[in-house]
């Protein structure tokens, strides 16, 4: 379990960051909101289209800002009235903006670290670092099997090329990783090896392992590969702050290196030490209910149709989930919990369900990470308990075909990515990326929430689940506060919030509604420009 770390405004180029390390006690630290001595503004905006997906006010042509936020908006006739003789003015002929993304879901410091690594095919990754050290770890990922046909990998087809080396090398979703042979017998994995609770060992019909190592069975091989060093993550923590602001992201709510079989302590090493700031919020917990589709360890009512003895796998037992929330909840933190198979979602509603009845009810925000898969009525059971569904619309177009596959075309068609139902029952739909298994890039994101049509399809997959571009930028921004009590701060375009905001490079909202055509101009943070 891990706890999350809310860094807001001026981190690694004014990029808001929240994330989820490790914390033995819980601290909050308040934005403190921006005294203003008097009126005049730092900066006016003027001459666009702005989107403030503030209902009270839903489009407005000039705002202005003042100590980093916003003091007033509006039309021009009355927001100029703050300008005085040192206020800037930023003239954004006709373009359209809108409030500063927050990307829900995100894995930061591996994405920055990736992001400066080769990440391709199984064999060609090998290839290229086949000439390290001998002894030294070769180590990439990104590999997806869905793409060659869907056969998993073995140690056997990287073994003849690393003799002398072990290798590691992760699946795209971080719920699984194929070891080569060296690895193997380095950290003691053998056919005598009993599978982890909430993992398992991949193995030959002899019993010998294959290389695979499934969500918590990864923690076999995970503490002997050497550390990153602290500068190189704090390279990838500017490296990923420079690509996120690059789209348009101000804040993202980060769930650090904590996949299955990570220590919990790799989080806190990543981003905020145990030294806290002005800028830490601190105030959260996360845990796992089941794995993923793709390796087919998301945890399902009915078994996999290429597997049919499988139902997936419960990655942590009912009991102590069971106990992490109700200590979690006690103590005033937010809970938030992976669960992609119809049956790990129903288990973490009724698990909330019992720690309300017990705890009393509050405004707890108690949040599912993903919720892929719903059986039938579940998406209402998010509306009637409060509770956060945090998705990712780019898993869509990896997960169309595969979902056929694996679930039967019936039934991947029936509970899949249901956005327009979940918002139909009143549910929080906050959007996010999980980069870097997709890419943080929110208008592509968007643009998969309304269209939903995946690589190489004509037609959109399940077209009665598409949603408005209205109700897919409020889940990019201020559905995406709520869901981590920032709405306060940011998520709108709003009185007394930051001043996050992005220019975009249309000037037609009706083009821009229809096709989501359009490219990230210029991010501000606090009123600054920090992109390009």
């Amino acid at each position: 379990m891990n706890i999350y770390v809310a860094i807001s405004a001026t981190i690694a180029l004014a990029l808001s960051i929240f994330s989820f390390p490790l914390l033995n006690n819980f601290y909050l630290l308040k934005l403190t909101p921006a005294t203003t001595t008097n009126l005049e503004a730092d900066l006016v905006v003027t001459n666009g289209v702005i989107f403030t997906g503030d209902d009270s006010l839903l489009f407005a042509d000039s705002m202005a800002i003042k100590n980093g936020r916003i003091v007033s908006v509006g039309n021009y006739s009355a927001v100029h009235q703050l300008a005085a003789d040192g206020t800037n003015v930023l003239n954004l002929q006709g373009k359209v903006v809108v409030p500063g993304f927050i990307d829900s879901h995100v894995h930061f410091i591996p994405g920055g670290l990736q992001a400066a690594s080769h990440f391709m095919e199984v064999d060609t990754v090998v290839q290229i670092y086949a000439d390290s050290k001998k002894g030294s770890w070769i180590l990439g990922g990104g590999w997806n099997n869905d793409l060659w046909g869907g056969d998993l990998p073995m140690a056997s087809w990287i073994d003849d090329i690393t003799p002398h080396n072990p290798v590691w090398l992760s699946r795209m979703d971080g719920h699984m990783g194929l070891a080569n042979s060296v690895a193997l017998q380095l950290v003691g994995i053998t056919n005598l090896s009993e599978d982890p609770n909430g993992g398992t060992i991949m193995r030959t019909s002899s019993g010998e392992p294959t290389g695979l190592l499934i969500d918590a069975a990864m923690k076999l091989i995970l503490p002997w590969i050497p550390e990153v060093s602290v500068d190189e993550r704090r390279e990838a923590l500017l490296r990923a702050s420079n690509l996120a602001l690059s789209r348009g992201v101000t804040t993202v709510v980060d769930f650090g290196r904590y996949y299955p079989g990570e220590s919990v302590q790799l989080s806190w090493e990543d981003f905020a030490g145990h030294v806290l700031s002005d800028w830490v919020y601190l105030g959260g917990v996360k845990a796992f209910a089941d794995g993923s589709l793709g390796s087919n360890s998301a945890l399902f009512h009915e078994p996999y149709a290429d597997e049919p003895h499988n139902y997936g796998l419960q990655v942590m037992e009912l009991e102590s989930l069971l106990s992490m929330t109700m200590a979690s909840d006690k103590s005033g933190l937010q809970v938030a919990i992976h669960a992609i198979g119809d049956r790990a979602n129903d288990l973490v509603l009724d698990m909330y369900k019992s720690v309300v009845v017990t705890t009393g009810k509050r405004d707890q925000r108690f949040r599912i990470e993903h919720a892929q898969h719903l059986a039938s009525g579940t998406a209402a059971r998010f509306g009637d308990q409060g509770i956060v569904a945090s998705m990712q619309p780019q898993h869509l177009l990896d997960d169309a075909d595969s979902a056929r596959k694996k679930l039967g075309v019936d039934r991947a068609e029936r509970e899949s990515y249901l956005f327009q139902s979940l918002l139909a029952n009143n549910a929080l739909l906050a959007l996010g990326s999980d980069w870097p298994v997709a890419d943080i890039n929110p208008l592509c994101a968007i643009r998969t929430a309304m269209k939903r049509i995946p690589p190489g399809w004509d037609n959109a997959w399940i077209p009665s689940e598409r949603i408005s571009l209205t109700d897919a930028l409020i889940a990019h921004t201020l559905s995406a506060a709520r869901a981590c009590f920032l709405e306060n701060d940011v998520g709108s375009l709003s009185p007394g919030k930051i001043a996050d905001f992005v220019i975009l490079s249309t000037s037609s909202w009706e083009d821009f509604a229809a096709e989501v055509s359009a490219s990230i101009e210029a991010t501000y943070v606090s009123g600054v420009q920090a992109y390009p």
